[in-house]
């Protein structure tokens, strides 16, 4: 009795373990996950196509049940899961997922809910017209290698002979180990183009490629933002393109109740699930991360996808959408990892690169193609030639081959005298005799020449490269012709970063800064319009010891500038500033801002953009005034920016926006006003570190109290009412009432501490030097009485005024009545005895935007009006 010894060999782990690895990774990388750049497929792709050719399931015949397809595929091909091949084959259906599908499916295949197709039993497929000719076409020539399936039993080809660029055209997802790749689809007529343009010039660099092939077109449409990730993709062959949704905003009419406002849906981002969406918006809503959406619903059908958004009826659809775009897939990114198989190797490739590695390839399809046309043209003719020579020896022919004993007998004969070949005395045996007619030899004859023509036209081919390129533009273009569409996906040239502003509506606001340095925002909605020499509401809850400072209205958007009094400006945006309730203090600054608590805010500018034609004119408490360019503070430091020089004592004071042809006004504590213009001749631009010059020559215990710019076109007016001799300026010395008529402004909007105002027509002050004493505004009506804001006013536009105790009343300007210089004005609030005007603040014009709904107003008051 023997034993088999078996043999121990001694082995490092490591090393073992790496070779078996690399083993194992090589094979899912080349045999599963990645596709070959040269017809963009992966072996179970190019299994299926293959199997349904031999099956015969060609786009002009019936079609087959995908069980029979995927039997074949695993009995021949691809000895793995029936569910991987049947995945693979209605992915290769769908044309949600393929730019130009290959298989043609009867039946249900999913959808862009991520519905599952019905079992492979049920569903029937066959091939697309586009794949038998433009990727299975002369696959029997010889155009690629065929090698032995699993067992041995069979022959498949390692890659199929296509003429387009199939892995750019539906691209290719696939995780490997170690790598993975994702090729986005695109334009098939754009893809042709950039073949010819690489094949007339091979020097062409991807960004001129650009100019053919513009960027990725995804089946589902949408839109891509910004060009530059697509450079990037095409250049490196990685990058990140922003896909976003098509949405547009509809007003929705229902019969019975008001219409709505909706976002409409009808196209989606790459591979976006929609149900999936539809789910993540409706627990957004609930979670209260989505603002402003009252309904969501799917109303897609056959016709298209239609995805319905209803907003509530205070919500702004623009803002809402682009937290859409934010916070859900209906932007989303992309993300290019252009990896193939080149030569058995994966390789990140450009774009241009792709097009070579499937240019070439085509070459030596065309090349192998036109080799076995060439052999087979010549096999033909060889035989024919031997036909000639037995129709040109025909009498003697028949005579050698009735005299032979048998047929191998006459065929040996036949060489030996004929000089012909084994195949030719074997055609000529086989030849049946209604071919020794006229008429047959004529065709042999005519046939003999047409295959003579061919060989040389085939050598022609096979000798000059510029004839296989003319070939090559010659079946795209026929297929560009029968099969290109239009492309789907709209390429928009903005980047796709949603800045902050597009997420927060552009409100109109108000901002309050107390003495103490508490700031907050308000919408303006807060207050509504009250009637003239009411009380209020209280506006701001602040200690006893505090007073409002700075009072102002904005929109959301804007940059708020604040200067202090040491002459520092700092800078937020005005939606940085936490929203407040009427009665909330609001935060201190210094948790905003960098500002030393020595330091005291002395003016707030809004700015929604800084132009290069506007200038801030700034005015410090002894009276000094300088111009800089509103440019200058396009980038202020987080620690501020210096804006102003001062003298020891002095503090900058107020900050106004000017153009160069526009002219200010000046107030003091009594009543004194002046009027010049602020251009070059009074204040010529000076840079930020600079003092500036004198503004108003002040009496002794007079002081500046308001400043206030007025449009280049109100001084056109006043110099066309100078012109005018029945025009007189009011004299000083008159001391009673002269109401004027209101005409259409603007005018000088004067206010007292003691609650008292007017409206004066802007011609009445006149235009003076700069340095001047002024002219009168007003004439107090009590003692103590003194100014308290001198405001520039338009047409239309509404003031909000708040005291020292944050009582704010908002008003139109038109309640106030017209007076001269010298009136005392009318009532503009009431007051209670220790209290007084301390700002008022200009509500713009509304320029059509919708009121707020008068219900929702009224319960507002009844939870947050508090009479003071």
């Amino acid at each position: 009795m023997t034993t088999s010894q078996e043999r121990i060999v001694p082995t490092d782990l490591r090393i073992e373990m790496s070779r078996s690895y690399l083993e194992y990774a090589m094979s899912v990388i080349v045999g599963r996950a990645l596709p070959d750049a040269r017809d963009g497929l992966k072996p179970v792709h190019r299994r299926i196509l293959y199997a349904m050719h031999e099956l015969g399931l060609t786009a002009d015949r019936p079609f087959r049940k995908c069980a029979r397809v995927v039997g074949e595929v695993l009995g021949k091909y691809h000895p793995h899961g029936d569910t991987a091949v049947y995945d693979a084959l209605v992915r290769m259906a769908q044309d949600f997922s393929m730019r130009n599908p290959l298989i043609n499916g009867h039946g249900n295949f999913g959808s862009v809910d991520n519905d599952p197709p019905a079992a492979m039993r049920y569903t029937e497929c066959r091939l697309q017209a586009l794949t038998m000719d433009a990727v299975l076409r002369d696959i029997e020539a010889e155009t690629v290698d065929f090698a032995d399936n699993f067992d041995g039993s069979q022959q498949e080809p390692t890659v199929l002979p296509a003429r387009i660029p199939q892995l750019l055209l539906n691209g290719s997802s696939g995780i490997a180990v170690g790598m993975a790749t994702n090729i986005p689809p695109h334009n098939l007529g754009e893809l042709i183009d950039g073949v010819v343009a690489l094949i007339e010039n091979p020097e062409i660099t991807d960004m001129e490629l650009m100019q053919y092939i513009p960027g990725p077109d995804f089946p589902t449409g949408a839109q891509i933002l910004g060009t530059t990730p697509i450079k990037e993709a095409y250049a490196t062959g990685r990058g990140s393109i922003v896909m976003r949704g098509v949405a547009n905003i509809e007003t929705l009419e229902y019969k019975g109740r008001p219409d709505r406002e909706a976002i409409i849906i009808t196209e989606l981002p790459f591979q976006t699930n929609k149900a999936a969406l539809i789910e993540r918006i409706a627990e957004m809503v609930n979670d209260h991360k989505l603002e402003g959406i009252s309904d969501i619903r799917d109303e897609s059908d056959r016709d298209g996808m239609r995805i319905v958004i209803e907003l509530k009826r205070d919500a702004y659809p623009r803002v809402v959408l682009n937290n859409l775009y934010k916070q859900t897939p209906i932007q989303t990114n992309f993300g290019c990892n252009m990896l193939a198989l080149v030569n058995g190797e994966p390789q990140l490739l450009s774009l241009k690169k792709f097009l070579t590695v499937f240019l070439d390839f085509r070459i030596e399809s065309i090349t192998r193609r036109t080799r076995y046309e060439l052999r087979k043209a010549e096999e033909r003719d060889h035989l024919l030639e031997g036909l000639l020579i037995a129709l040109a020896n025909l009498d003697a022919v028949i005579r050698l081959i009735r005299g032979a004993a048998d047929s191998a007998t006459a065929k040996q004969e036949m060489i030996e005298r004929f000089q012909l070949s084994e195949l030719q005395s074997d055609a000529i045996l086989q030849m049946q005799l209604r071919r020794l007619t006229a008429l047959e030899a004529d065709k042999i004859h005519l046939e003999h020449n047409e295959l003579t023509l061919k060989i040389t036209d085939l050598r022609d081919i096979l000798a000059r490269r510029e004839r296989i390129l003319a070939i090559i533009q010659t079946e795209i273009a026929e297929i560009k012709a029968t099969f290109a569409t239009p492309r789907r996906t709209l390429i928009e040239h903005g980047e796709g970063d949603l800045e902050d502003t597009d997420l927060i509506a552009n409100e109109k606001s108000l901002i309050l800064v107390t003495e103490q340095g508490y700031i907050k925002r308000m919408p303006v909605s807060t207050f509504e319009t009250q009637s003239r020499a009411t009380r209020g509401k209280k506006g701001t809850g602040m200690k006893e010891e505090d007073a409002i400072e700075h009072f102002l209205t904005c929109c959301d958007h804007d940059t708020i500038l604040l200067f202090s009094d040491r002459g520092v400006v700092y800078t937020v945006k005005a939606y940085q500033i936490p929203v407040s309730s009427r009665t909330a203090r609001g935060i201190p600054i210094v948790q905003m801002l960098p500002i030393p608590r020595e330091e005291k805010i002395t003016s707030v500018v809004p700015v929604s953009e800084f132009l290069d034609d506007e200038y801030l004119i700034m005015l410090t408490q002894k009276g000094f005034i300088k111009k800089t360019a509103l440019s200058a503070f396009a980038s202020v430091r987080a620690n501020g920016l210096i804006a102003i020089s001062l003298e020891d004592g002095d503090s900058l004071r107020w900050v106004r926006r000017a153009k160069e042809t526009d002219s200010a006004i000046i107030g003091t504590r009594n009543g004194m006003t002046i009027h010049f213009r602020t251009d070059r001749d009074q204040l010529r631009p000076l840079g930020r570190a600079t003092r500036g010059v004198k503004s108003m020559s002040l009496k002794k215990g007079d002081e500046l109290i308001s400043m206030d710019i007025l449009p280049s076109q109100v001084i056109a007016q006043m110099v066309a009412a100078s012109e005018d001799p029945g025009v007189e300026d009011i004299d000083d010395t008159v001391a009673e009432d002269v109401v004027v008529p209101a005409g259409e402004g603007p005018w000088i909007l004067v206010v007292t501490t003691g609650g008292l105002g007017k409206r004066v027509p802007v011609t009445q002050f006149r235009l003076q030097n700069r340095a001047g004493m002024g002219v009168l505004a007003i004439k107090f009506r009590k003692k103590g009485d003194r100014l308290a804001a001198l405001r520039v006013v338009n047409p239309d536009e509404e003031m909000m005024i708040v005291t020292n105790r944050g009582i704010i009343i908002r008003q139109a300007i038109d309640a106030i009545s017209s007076q001269s210089r010298m009136a005392t004005g009318v009532r503009v609030q009431k007051l209670d005895d220790d209290d007084a005007i301390m700002a008022v603040a200009i509500v713009p014009a509304s320029n059509g935007e919708e009121e707020l709904d008068a219900d929702a107003d009224a319960d507002n008051d009844v939870v947050e009006l508090e009479e003071v």
